[in-house]
């Protein structure tokens, strides 16, 4: 029974901790969908691996590439992952700060016939001025809730109950 009790308030705590209960099974939903579009087979059909958008916001295509991605379905395939992303959750940012507009504007930078072709690095095209590499990746408040949460409830069942 003090175990049940003691659960009941660590859930309570984690609950008041700045998730608004209404809210928090939709976002979560919306986080999933946002995170499933980067793993979408429909999506990335054939865009070689080593080349995807990944959820760090990183397009890993080195210089000599950059034909390869731009002319072939990487290009149009990460268009449509952004997109997907975009319909999930509309200000989606990336771990490393960057928007899906930072990444569009890496892509068209990247794809150009400038001096930028072949720069893929999206901290050099993100929009936020006061994001920079020696920064700390940042956080989602309401996802780093939810995922501590879940920890914390995981971490406290096992020592109750196992």
């Amino acid at each position: 029974m003090a175990r049940v009790v003691i659960l009941c308030i660590a859930l309570a705590a984690i609950s008041a901790v700045g998730c608004n209960t209404e809210y928090v099974p939709n976002a979560a939903l919306l986080l999933e969908q946002a995170f499933l579009c980067f793993n979408n087979k429909f999506i990335y059909s054939k865009c070689a691996e080593a080349y995807r958008l990944n959820q760090n916001g990183d397009i890993n295509v080195p210089p000599a590439a950059t034909d390869q991605f731009c002319y072939g379905p990487c290009l149009p395939e990460t268009h449509l992952v952004l997109d997907c992303v975009d319909h999930a959750v509309s200000n989606f940012k990336f771990y490393n700060k960057a928007t899906i507009q930072d990444i569009r504007a890496t892509l068209q930078a990247g794809c150009s016939q400038t001096t930028e072709r072949g720069n893929f690095n999206v901290e050099e095209h993100n929009q936020d001025e006061s994001s920079n590499a020696d920064s700390s990746p940042p956080t989602n408040n309401l996802f780093t809730t939810i995922f501590a949460g879940l920890v914390v409830f995981l971490k406290l069942y096992d020592v109750l109950f196992l």
